[in-house]
């Protein structure tokens, strides 16, 4: 056994807590390792070619390198060490930066631990053993989830490059959020004429399948092989024979909300989502059909010369093969009536929110582009916005910035002044955060262009007096207490994660964070990855972002994708489980946790049935060592021997540190 150890530096972000030369000179006392430095930077170029000269000049066959987490440089190491002939699964990282350099002040505490960790790493490598990797087939087809800006802008990357794309949307129309606004900041561009011919391309590409009205209910499988269950959702309507006419939501004598207005203005029970929608088809909603509520009527069916509708169709699930998946669910928006007692909680009905304030400025809104009241129809004259309901806020648990905020309020404060020249706007925020291009300018341009009163302080309660809606709030700067008489109250709700994205992440095996927003497997490296091989996020489904930041997280998607869809197989990890089907008992617990369905059960010749890893399937997670009661499942370098080993090496005496 020839173990060499390298030790990093890492500049001064190890070498400043931790004496790494000390660290080196110890583990060469170690009767196993005979070569041992410290490098000051071992992930540099100069680094590894140190590494792999000592491999070659000292005939090492195995090797730790004690630098920071593996997570970030353990692929790094693994191609040095084969490069230099040597298996890479006989590389052994250990983390003394993050779990010791950047937690300790204390030098000789820090370097002693570091030992501690450096000699762990020796006694694991020890009794590793040799790995290889497999191949398997790639499906050349990506499924991406959501259809909104950056799900439409990551599927039309993909399918220009030449791959067949699945485009699940969950509402009957592709477009998303971003079809629901009038304009966009900072240029005030119209939103339908940037998203719509996008919208149109999707629906029209030879290369791209739009499943509407559709979830993701299931994904088995691995990279390059996922098996996705696809619940295409009743809508009652053939969507291959309706033509979007238009005349069965004409004709519906039943009256329902709205959902692309908010519920401000009416719509049927069977009805086109809007004007543009990609595809432009009839959904009926049996919540509020005369038909599925008493059985009689079918209106829509008697006009339908199409003979679209079919009040006898169910959900069905479809299975589809994918080679990668990329994540685009978006988000939504923050509830203020459950959250904020102090706005009214939705009792004041000139209290809305920034999205229903938008359909009310835009000419496809309930009122065609005319600002009213809500409680009265009346034009307002004095509005009041107010910034971060639902963001920045402990209180509510949402401490983090929506990000888009204080941008869409002072486009709002813009466009209605261009609306009525007459209009004042006031403006209640913490602190504004304008960071894009063009974008502190624009908010210059709404203070001093178009006269937005912008008033530093929050808003402590608002309520109703003589037909007013009275913002009782402090100016932080002046010191005092305010009071505004306003006609409209427009709250700038904060963006969340879309519902059921903590579900669907569930579903894909991927990590969310505490407010359910995607975890990407490094936010600087691999911002658009995760750490399940194979899926890719892009826009608000990792966190609340503006429409140039999702476009260009879709196109980084698409393209980290395609870069695996290229290739004419992949390469598989080794480190996944195996079962010994002598110990096995044939409990399957197993296969009940697998989160991957890599467990099957087969039938030995002695009539025992007993687990069986699919090698190709399995992710290395390990849940089924850590379940199995009989000890007969394992984890390829993840050994018991290994793991007591390390234990053992840690349970005894600390290092000493000498001079």
């Amino acid at each position: 056994m020839r173990i060499g150890v390298f030790v990093c530096k890492c500049g001064t972000n190890i070498a400043g807590t931790v004496d790494t030369a000390a660290v080196a000179a110890r583990a060469l006392q170690d009767p196993f390792v005979v070569h041992a430095e410290d490098i000051t930077y071992t992930c540099s170029q100069p680094g590894q070619d140190a590494i792999k000269q000592a491999i070659k000049e000292k005939n090492l066959n195995r090797v730790v390198i004690a630098s920071c987490s593996p997570r970030m440089h353990e692929p790094t190491f693994r191609r040095a060490v084969a490069e230099a002939g040597l298996n890479p699964y006989l590389m052994e990282m250990v983390n003394i930066r993050e779990q010791c350099s950047w937690i300790h002040d204390d030098k000789v505490v820090g370097t002693e631990k570091a030992i501690d960790l450096t000699l762990k790493g020796v006694e694991r490598v020890r009794r590793q053993r040799e790995l290889f990797s497999s191949t398997a087939p790639i499906a050349k087809r990506a499924l991406v989830i959501g259809g909104g800006v950056a799900g439409i802008q990551a599927a039309l990357d993909l399918a220009d490059m030449g791959v067949e794309v699945v485009l699940v949307e969950r509402e009957p129309s592709i477009g998303g959020k971003m079809a629901r606004l009038d304009k966009t900041f900072p240029t005030l561009d119209c939103s339908a004429c940037i998203l719509t011919p996008r919208m149109v391309e999707a629906g029209q590409h030879p290369n791209i399948t739009l499943m509407t009205y559709s979830e993701v209910e299931r994904v088995r499988g691995y990279v390059g092989n996922f098996d996705v269950d696809i619940r295409r959702k009743a809508a009652y309507v053939d969507f291959d024979k309706c033509v979007g006419c238009g005349v069965c939501q004409e004709k519906c004598p039943r009256k329902a909300p709205d959902p692309f207005n908010g519920g401000e203005k009416a719509s049927k029970a069977i009805y086109i989502p809007f004007a543009q929608a990609v595809p432009k088809v009839a959904v009926i909603r049996p919540e509020y059909c005369t038909y599925f509520e008493k059985g009689k009527c079918r209106v829509c069916e008697k006009f339908c010369e199409a003979k679209a509708i079919d009040f006898e169709q169910q959900d069905r699930i479809v299975t589809e093969k994918f080679g990668v998946i990329v994540v685009a669910t978006g988000y939504d928006l923050f509830d203020y009536k459950a959250n904020y007692p102090e706005y009214g909680m939705g009792r004041y009905p000139d209290v809305i929110s920034a999205l229903e304030y938008e359909r009310l400025m835009c000419a496809s809104g309930p009122t065609e582009g005319h600002i009213v009241r809500p409680s009265n129809g009346e034009e307002p004259k004095t509005i009041v916005f107010i910034q971060c309901v639902g963001s920045r806020d402990e209180k509510v648990g949402r401490p983090y910035c929506s990000n888009v905020c204080c941008m869409y309020t002072a486009k709002q404060a813009i466009m209605t002044k261009e609306h009525d020249p007459e209009v004042h706007s006031y403006v209640f925020y913490i602190d504004i955060r304008a960071g894009g291009k063009g974008y502190e300018d624009f908010i210059t341009r709404a203070q001093q262009e178009y006269g937005v009163t912008y008033i530093r302080g929050r808003v402590a309660k608002i309520f109703e007096r003589n037909g007013k809606t009275v913002v009782r709030g402090e100016d932080t700067l002046l010191g005092e207490q305010v009071e505004i008489e306003a006609d409209l109250v427009v709250l700038a709700t904060g963006i969340g994660p879309s519902e059921g994205a903590k579900e669907l992440a569930s579903t894909l095996h991927v990590s969310s964070d505490n407010y359910g927003f995607f975890t990407e497997s490094h936010p600087k490296l691999r911002p658009v990855e995760t750490q399940t091989a194979g899926v890719f996020l892009a826009g608000c489904a990792v966190a609340p972002k503006d429409i140039p930041s999702s476009v260009a997280d879709a196109s980084a998607a698409a393209a980290k994708a395609s870069q695996l869809l290229l290739k004419t197989e992949l390469v598989t990890n080794p480190q996944t489980a195996r079962v010994d089907q002598g110990r096995c008992v044939g409990c399957f617990k197993c296969e009940q946790v697998c989160p991957f369905s890599a467990i099957e059960e087969v039938t030995l010749r002695d009539g025992r049935q007993v687990a069986s890893v699919l090698a190709t399937v399995c992710q290395g997670c390990g849940l089924c060592v850590s379940t199995c009661t009989t000890g007969a499942a394992t984890l390829e370098g993840f050994t018991s021997d290994e793991l007591i080993a390390e234990v053992e090496s840690l349970c005894r005496a600390p290092s000493a540190v000498t001079e």
